[in-house]
């Protein structure tokens, strides 16, 4: 009966969604891809809001679901069926009732099942589709026949493109340049190679002096487009995996002859990006954290691996990982090969999950001496276990899939944890009924 009602509820608002799209004609952006998509969609968000009306998904709403009550400004309303009964009503006061509507639509688009993005690509035809990174190993796989299926589907939104659309190109991604090659229409590229349309270059972590010590603080670098550069500064994130949200942003505003100059402006000026992606936080002890507690996949712990192992810190470098969920059959080699990469960067390993012994088994491989290996079954238990032994000085990044709750961990760490609701991951009422 759930379920019927949840098609009913879906199906009315897509309706809707539809009606609202043909009256206003907003222009719209779509976002794929595996890795990457939501912080690409809030960097497109502040670049384009600089110039136009803009509005763009609340959160990481990307589903079947997301994308009507992102073109209807309505919420998630959860298991309140009276709240989506509410929902229905908004949507046909935006139907039939007098409104402004933004200009341009930055909506975030994924999938879960084979079909879930074919099914929105019927109704929704966009004027820019910009193209992330497509993983190897992506995120899902689970519930595809294989890894090439899952890209194929994210990919699909791109044919939906209207005829005078622009695809946005990861030049540094070959699925995305293989898409490139099969449609016929205006592209830009972006990466850090040669001979792409906006490229970053000087890619630097930013440092602060904090008594005898220093501190990460952010990220650096230059955009150029052309004979045109930008500086960009991001405060607050590590990691060369929000160089590319950035570039993306930047090569889709300058399909539409947006300055770069003042695009790069935008980002120094009020660019926020979002919680659990790669976060700086302030923890007891002078500890500093990285919390990347959004979601897992491989490619995406093999960055934040790398963002940790290239830091210049006096103190330990600690990795605490979750399981990495819906990988299916490539699930204990995935596990194992990170955890290799984590042995070979990081002082200390802390696991947590179902997986953490493959994790182990890998790091047991690495240069990591075992008793620096520790194996936990719950989040909860993974935090008591750091507070007792985090020193003064470590830097701790802090990653897995969502159903692990490494959000606990970071808010058993940080310094304020008051802060808890505007920083953290998942602090919404109905994930904390969630234990």
């Amino acid at each position: 009966m759930k379920k019927i009602l949840k098609k009913i509820i879906i199906s009315i608002l897509t309706i809707e969604a539809r009606v609202v799209l043909w009256r206003f004609k907003p222009k719209i952006v779509v976002v794929t891809g595996t890795v990457g998509k939501t912080s690409t969609k809030d960097a497109l968000y502040t670049v384009f809001s600089k110039f136009f009306y803009t509005r763009g998904n609340n959160k990481s709403f990307n589903s079947e679901i997301g994308v009507p009550l992102t073109i209807l400004d309505l919420k998630n309303q959860w298991n309140n069926p009276f709240g989506w009964l509410k929902n229905i009503f908004l949507g046909l006061a935006y139907v039939f009732l007098p409104s402004r509507y933004p200009r341009w639509l930055i909506l975030e688009i994924g999938t879960d099942r084979p079909g879930d993005i074919q099914s929105v690509a019927k109704w929704l035809k966009p004027d820019i589709v910009v193209t992330t990174r497509f993983a190897t190993i992506p995120v899902h796989v689970e519930f595809f026949d294989t890894p090439e299926d899952v890209i194929a589907e994210e990919q699909s939104i791109a044919f939906a493109l209207k005829k005078d659309g622009v695809l946005v190109v990861n030049n540094d991604d070959e699925h995305a340049v293989a898409l490139r090659k099969k449609i016929d229409c205006k592209s830009v590229s972006f990466g850090m190679g040669e001979m792409v349309g906006v490229r970053a270059s000087h890619v630097e972590t930013l440092y602060a002096e904090v008594g005898e010590y220093k501190k990460p603080t952010g990220i650096r670098f230059r955009a150029d487009h052309g004979e045109m550069s930008g500086p960009v500064a991001i405060e607050g994130v590590l990691g060369v995996q929000h160089v590319y949200p950035v570039l993306a942003a930047l090569a889709a505003g300058a399909s539409q002859d947006l300055n770069i100059v003042k695009m790069s402006q935008a980002f120094n000026e009020h660019h926020k990006t979002p919680p659990g992606r790669m976060k700086i936080i302030e923890g007891r002890k002078n500890v500093t954290i990285i919390d990347d507690t959004y979601n897992s996949s491989p490619v995406a712990v093999e960055s934040a691996l790398l963002a940790l192992c290239g830091l210049e810190l006096p103190g330990r470098k600690i990795a605490i990982l979750g399981d990495m969920k819906e990988l299916g059959r490539f699930s204990k080699r995935e596990h194992e090969k990170v955890g290799k990469m984590a042995g070979d960067c990081a002082d200390l390993l802390v696991f947590v999950g179902d997986a953490s012994a493959h994790f182990a088994e890998g790091a047991f491989a690495s240069s990591i001496k075992k008793e620096n290996v520790y194996e936990f079954a719950r989040a909860d238990q993974a935090a008591a276990f750091m507070l007792e032994h985090a020193q003064e000085h470590d830097v701790v990044l802090v990653k897995g899939s969502q159903s692990i709750r490494l959000e606990k961990v970071v808010e058993a760490l940080m310094r304020d944890p008051e802060k808890k609701k505007s920083l953290l991951v998942r602090q919404e009422k109905e994930w904390e009924k969630r234990k």
